[in-house]
């Protein structure tokens, strides 16, 4: 992938401040793309592109151009299906210049306007310049995998894919959002359009915007739909067999890593040892590449490793296999570069052995590699959907004794529910119960119970919250026909949108990869995999409280029974043992002082010190205080980085290998174009 950012004017300015103010925000998130970097500029747009160079490395540098030069791509992502819609377009008489996805967007935007994103079967980031509507088009995939923020301003909007990037321009200064704040600590990232910064929005995933002077609108084009639970007949694969969709799926899904092996470098594949990455990796071994350098992590907890698991996996594909170890002291020392790179507070430690990962993918000569994440949400494999079926079978007899005691064997691996009496358990999964129709029924628990990080707020960010907060329900929002649904595909939903594109695909995902150019590339979630499975009966995907089961009844042909009979492993990482290790890393006590939490006034000082001190005495904690010690944390951080120093920063501006498409303005009747 790439990255990209731009300023948008809508009245004509000179381009000279804005050349000087691209190259700082390109040099921002070079780690995005340190290959090559362009710039295309015009007396009312500049836009940037910083490439990793993976289709057409040679011919490929953008910004690109149409024929006759009237439309200028930048870029970030990459089209799987870009050969068959290249023939498609040759056939339409278009010509192109060079062998990449890019061009292959901007002939399609040429030839279709916004309704090209239909036919793109990928993950991307797009700006498109066109200077005959003197308009900027901006557009993000289905699911949010590459990121794209932007700034309003009165006299324009300032875009990029990450906000380092837009807090170059002099017009920004960045504070953070107390209502951001309060999402985080509640459904752990920000919900989009709103991100955690004030003044900085997020396009939408599924979204695209259209910019030109004095107008600004942004339209949908995708949001997940699902078979409605009183319309199942007359779905295409509720009149199929099992058989039938069973070997749907497979070809779906062999087709989809096939298309995502569409590379002029190597590609690599991350594999856990569990059922979605063994399955992708079983796929590229018999359908794909003869050879695959697979990438995992373990660690020096026990508690938290599952090396044994990877390492027989790799063996039975006869992988080459690499292995980051990380330690807790690994993971405090690279929690401030984590932050930098999410931009936003995490409540998790998670993202941070990813990043290690990354490292040592970038280390062995890989730009790309292929992941599992979107099985567990397409194809229901998580607990919480579990969890809410068994609440609703409950609720049909509230009083029954029994009927709770199946959180039990739900969450074996959990002691505070497992070891628990029934009385505990019934009290803990019994709020709301009986509240089948509510919209946010499978969540709500989990999100109350991380709320309860916010016990540590200051009566000043509180009162702030307070002040800007709308109720829940306005803060979704909830399709037309999210009613008619099921259970299942409802709580499918709230996950996909709450969780999957703005923390899991970000925050452990892109943001992770990216921080050492790496591009991550996800079957999964290939737009015609996920349209199948949001169409598929409930009991093919959660079956009794057997997950993911048609997946399990496909990789029963590719993968030894202990993996696809085997119970999801949540992927965790330690937190308040990985920032006080001793030695501690001198930055956790800095950020936690009183003197550092004054001046963020985000925490309390005292309840931050209560926690900081039983931790460092060996008392025990609970997952909330765990959670509430990462995201006070990796929130001092942002504000440091963010707030109180960034202007401190000095953005190094490439000069180098920077290719510069200049508009000049020679007379009233002839424009020309000048490539330095």
């Amino acid at each position: 992938m790439c990255g990209i950012a731009g300023i948008f004017h809508h009245q004509v300015k000179s381009d000279l401040e804005d050349e000087l103010l691209i190259r700082q925000m390109l040099a921002m998130i070079r780690h995005r793309g340190p290959d090559e970097f362009g710039i295309f500029l015009a007396p009312q747009i500049a836009m940037g592109n910083a490439r990793l160079s993976i289709i057409d490395r040679v011919g490929g540098q953008q910004p690109i151009a149409n024929e006759d030069e009237s439309l200028w791509i930048v870029f970030n992502g990459e089209i799987f299906n870009y050969i068959e819609l290249r023939s498609e377009l040759q056939a339409l008489g278009h010509s192109f210049s060079t062998r990449t996805d890019t061009e292959v967007i901007l002939h399609l935007y040429e030839e279709r306007g916004p309704d090209c994103l239909s036919r793109l079967n990928g993950q991307f980031a797009i700006a498109i310049w066109d200077e005959r509507k003197s308009s900027l088009f901006l557009a993000r995939d289905r699911l949010g995998i590459c990121p794209l923020f932007y700034a309003p301003k009165k006299d324009g909007l300032i875009f990029a894919s990450e906000i380092k990037a837009i807090a170059c321009h002099p017009s920004v200064q960045l504070s953070i959002d107390p209502v951001a704040m309060s999402q985080v600590f509640t459904y752990w990232a920000a919900l989009s359009p709103r991100s955690v910064f004030h003044g900085i929005q997020e396009l939408r995933p599924g979204s695209y915007a259209v910019a030109s002077p004095g107008k600004f609108v942004v339209s949908n084009y995708w949001k997940p739909e699902f078979t409605c639970a009183n319309q199942a007949s007359t779905n295409d694969n509720s009149r199929r067999s099992e058989g039938e969709l069973l070997e749907a799926f497979r070809k779906l899904l062999i087709d989809a890593v096939r298309i995502r092996l569409r590379a002029d470098v190597p590609v690599g594949a991350y594999l856990s040892g569990g059922l979605d990455s063994s399955a992708m990796a079983s796929v590229i071994r018999r359908y794909g590449s003869s050879h695959l350098d697979t990438f995992s992590i373990s660690f020096s907890d026990a508690s938290f490793d599952e090396s044994n698991h990877q390492r027989r996996m790799a063996e039975y594909l006869g992988t080459d296999h690499q292995v980051v170890r990380v330690t807790q002291a690994d993971i405090g020392r690279v929690f401030p570069e984590v932050v930098w790179h999410t931009e936003i507070p995490i409540l998790r430690t998670a993202p941070a052995p990813m990043f290690l990962l990354s490292k040592v993918v970038r280390e062995n000569h890989y730009k790309v590699v292929l992941s599992g994440e979107g099985a567990d949400e397409f194809l229901a494999g998580y607990d919480i959907f579990k969890e809410a079926k068994i609440r609703r079978f409950w609720a049909r007899q509230p009083k029954s004794e029994w009927r709770p005691k199946l959180f039990g064997r739900l969450y074996s691996d959990i002691p505070r529910i497992s070891h628990s009496g029934s009385a505990f358990v019934a009290a803990f999964f019994r709020e709301g119960l009986e509240d089948i129709g509510a919209l946010d029924y499978s969540h709500r628990i989990r999100w109350r119970n991380t709320s309860r990080t916010q016990r540590f707020f200051s009566d000043d960010l509180t009162g702030e919250i307070q002040k800007n907060l709308k109720t829940r329900a306005k803060l979704f929002d909830y399709p037309p026909s999210f009613g008619t649904w099921g259970g299942l595909e409802q709580s499918q939903y709230l996950e996909i949108t709450t969780f999957l594109s703005p923390y899991l695909l970000s925050s452990q995902g892109d943001r992770m990869a990216m921080a050492h150019s790496v591009e991550g590339r996800f079957p999964f979630l290939d737009d015609r995999l996920v349209e199948f499975c949001n169409q598929l009966p409930s009991d093919l995907k959660l079956h009794v409280l057997i997950d993911k089961y048609l997946l399990r009844k496909t990789a029963s042909q590719w993968l030894p029974a202990e993996i696809w009979r085997g119970p999801k492993r949540p992927y965790r990482a330690p937190i308040h043992r990985s920032f006080f290790t001793k030695p501690t890393e001198d930055y956790v006590q800095e950020v936690i002082s009183p003197s550092a939490l004054k001046e963020s006034g985000f925490f309390k000082q005292e309840a931050v010190g209560r926690l900081s001190e039983k931790i460092q005495k060996g008392i025990a904690i609970g997952e909330t205080d765990d959670m509430a010690l990462a995201g006070i944390i990796s929130s001092q951080l942002l504000h440091r980085m963010f707030v109180a120093d960034f202007r401190k920063l000095d953005p190094l501006s490439y000069s180098e290998n920077i290719k510069i498409c200049k508009r000049t303005r020679r007379n009233s009747e002839e424009n020309t174009y000048a490539s330095h």
